[in-house]
């Protein structure tokens, strides 16, 4: 076996094994698990239109209430990664009895957490400008594409602490349920799956809770304003470790129910 700069020949056993990625010499999706450390997160919740979430949603999942979240995040310190801003739009659905929270839209900064996304989870994931500022007594959390702030969210600096066991006073946004499409280079079909995985190893640092505002605006390449604003509900901004780790398949498509 051959050794160059620190980097093993490819082999055929290599290739077929998990979490390989191209190309082979500099590989660009990392494996699991990686530590996302010292996360800034805003998260934002609004009550919006249930047909409006089932309309978005792929069957047989059904959607659970009638509100949406976005979390913005400011990874700080990523492995592989480094650091990059996210911004996750979710709402609650379930699947016979498993519950969770689909992602009908997700935007970042990193060309390496767009391809993560989509290969490994099915994640619905483009390029884009998610930021956290500070500006004064405000959070501002905005969600930029194409040059257009699709999403602006608001809530108070840091005036009431809470326990993060509160921050999910709606779904479990934790367990993230995802619609994975991925075709043969004949164009037949190769992955038609529902996708399921929790985030691990959480330590979350501090927690802040408020209200919230949010504010969207139309783009056909990102769609949020199909989850209209109905009323503006409540903030948490965030701090916090956590791992990202296998998932699972919760449904196949193509061959029955995982």
């Amino acid at each position: 076996m051959t050794t160059r700069g620190g980097i093993t020949q490819l082999t055929e056993d290599g290739i077929r094994k998990g979490g390989f990625s191209t190309p082979w010499d500099a590989p660009m999706i990392p494996p699991f698990p990686f530590r996302f450390r010292n996360a800034e997160i805003l998260t934002l919740y609004w009550r919006t239109d249930p047909a409006a979430m089932a309309f978005l949603l792929p069957p047989p999942m059904e959607p659970v209430g009638d509100v949406a979240c976005v979390h913005i995040y400011k990874m700080n310190d990523t492995d592989w990664l480094g650091p990059y801003s996210e911004a996750n739009v979710m709402f609650g659905a379930r699947l016979s009895g498993r519950t969770g929270a689909y992602s009908p839209y997700l935007v970042l900064s990193s060309d390496v957490g767009v391809t993560h996304g989509r290969e490994i989870h099915g994640q619905p994931k483009k390029l884009g400008e998610p930021k956290i500022e500070f500006r004064g007594d405000l959070i501002v959390g905005t969600v930029t594409r194409n040059g257009i702030d699709v999403l602006t969210g608001t809530t108070p600096y840091k005036q009431h602490p809470c326990d993060p066991a509160a921050m999910k006073p709606y779904f479990d946004f934790a367990t993230n349920l995802n619609l994975k499409a991925v075709d043969h280079i004949d164009g037949k079909p190769a992955i038609r799956q529902l996708t399921s995985r929790r985030l691990s190893d959480f330590v979350v640092h501090e927690c802040w809770r408020g209200p919230g505002t949010v504010e969207l605006r139309a783009n056909a390449q990102l769609p949020v304003f199909r989850l209209p604003v109905i009323e503006p509900l409540e903030a948490f901004f965030w701090r916090a470790d956590f791992t990202l780790v296998p998932g699972e398949i919760i449904h196949d498509y193509l061959g029955g129910t995982a």
